[in-house]
This record gives structure tokens, C-alpha cells and sequence, in this order.
């Protein structure tokens, strides 16, 4: 059972990943544990990119799980149930233009809402632990200029929230849904409905050339299926969208 002593809240931390591998590391992690930071000086995105929110305004939080009911070989399957997840969260109060952008995006309409950053601990081929890393735009509604822009609850609907409340139950949620995921075709159907631009042309870019594509779906592996001509798999960071 999850109590309350598995929700911790810092006053400030570099990253809330960091600091989640720091409590495994010396052993004082146990599966379901999360910590919510009002301040994250150095958050971390996909990629290697910053993860930027201000202070007090935001969910940022990082989730520990050992996931003894998933193989080794399904980090996706985690990845598309974390997604689910949030898209579930987010969507009962920005409605129904909330969407999974590939791989693993909050978005609503054309802009960023939120994102996750899963980092994993494997010793041999045992898969020990897995740190999920989300930040969610609560009630922030300036942010800084980036290729893809950013949107907040509070800019979708006006009102102001209590962030730690709403990471309560957040936490809440990924427990119920990620301590016994449903099977893996269950949460890729799922994920498949709710995926961002589906069946809708885009524009991305490889190796610096812009090209338009067909979204079609995600495979069993994570990679985003396209098509036009031909159909073609890519896989996480071999293609940028450009929005």
C-alpha cells in the first residue's frame, strides 16, 4: 500500500530525476515513492535538453518504480502506459484536445503541456529500477521561446490550481495503472488513439532536410510509422518535428 510517507516534497532540487537515483543509489528508495519539488533548478528533458519551469507554478515530479512485471525488452510498453497516464490526468481538465505526441509529449492542440524522461537501472539482464521523470505546465503562462511552444492548464482554462494536490493524485494514478499495466496491446491501442497528428500530414526533419509525411501509428518497438509513397519507421530522436 502507498502511504503518505511515499510523497515527499522538496523546497528545491537541481533535478528531480538526480535526486530519485541518488535515494536508489543509498538504498532508501522503495517502488512508488515520488518527489515533488517546488523548484527545479536544472530539470532535465529528452534528449539532453533543459526542462524549464518556474518556481511553484508546475508538477515536477520524479516517480520510482521496480518493474518486476515487465520485461527487459518492454520499455516502450512503460513508456506508452506513463503516457496514457498523464494524457488521462491532463484531459478530465483541459478536455478533449489533449493529445500523446510520439514518444511520449502531453500536448493540447499545437503546443507542449508536458513531458517525460524515463531513466532505468539494470543490473545484467534484471531490469531493477526505473525513475519517471514528468513536468507538467500548471499555472505558469510566460515561458521562454522554444522551437515547439508551450501551453499551461491555467492558460486552457483560466484557473489557478494547487499543484501539490494535483501531483497527489497524479501519483495516485501512475500507481494504480503502472503497478499492474494492462497488456501490452490493451496500452498501444490506446496510446494509438490518442496520438498526436494521426493520419494527419506533418512536417519533420532528418539530418537538417525538412520533409512532409503522413503519420500513421507507433509499432510494438516505439518507432513512429509514416507514410506518403512508401511507408517508413523511425526511430526516437532520428527525426525533429517541426511545428
Amino acid at each position: 500500500m502507498i502511504t503518505a510517507d511515499f510523497f515527499s516534497i522538496l523546497d528545491s532540487v537541481d533535478s528531480t530525476n538526480n535526486y530519485a537515483m541518488g535515494r536508489i543509489h543509498a538504498g532508501l528508495a522503495k517502488h512508488g515513492m515520488l518527489w515533488f519539488t517546488k523548484q527545479q533548478t536544472a530539470g532535465k528533458g529528452q534528449r539532453g535538453k533543459a526542462w524549464n519551469a518556474e518556481k511553484e507554478k508546475n508538477i515536477t515530479i520524479s516517480l520510482v518504480l521496480e518493474p518486476y512485471m515487465l520485461a527487459i525488452d518492454s520499455q516502450f510498453h512503460l513508456s506508452a502506459a506513463v503516457s496514457l497516464t498523464i494524457f488521462e490526468f491532463f484531459a478530465v481538465l483541459a478536455g478533449d484536445e489533449t493529445k500523446i505526441k510520439w514518444p511520449n509529449d502531453l500536448f493540447w492542440r499545437d503546443r507542449k503541456a508536458g513531458g517525460v524522461l524515463i531513466e532505468n537501472i539494470f543490473q545484467g539482464a534484471v531490469w531493477k529500477w526505473a525513475v519517471i521523470g514528468i513536468g507538467i505546465n500548471i499555472n505558469q503562462t510566460k515561458f521562454d521561446k522554444f522551437l515547439i511552444p508551450a501551453v499551461s492548464l491555467k492558460e486552457i482554462t483560466g484557473k489557478n490550481y494547487d499543484t501539490i494536490e494535483l501531483a497527489k493524485i497524479l501519483h495516485a494514478l501512475l500507481i494504480k495503472n503502472l503497478s499492474n499495466p494492462q497488456s501490452f496491446e490493451t496500452t498501444i491501442s490506446q496510446y494509438q488513439m490518442h496520438l498526436y497528428k494521426r493520419n494527419e500530414k506533418v512536417i519533420l526533419k532528418k539530418n537538417g532536410i525538412k520533409f512532409e509525411t503522413m503519420i500513421k501509428a507507433v509499432n510494438a518497438k516505439g518507432q513512429l510509422i509514416t507514410v506518403n509513397e512508401t511507408e517508413r519507421q523511425f526511430d526516437f530522436g532520428e527525426v525533429e518535428w517541426v511545428i
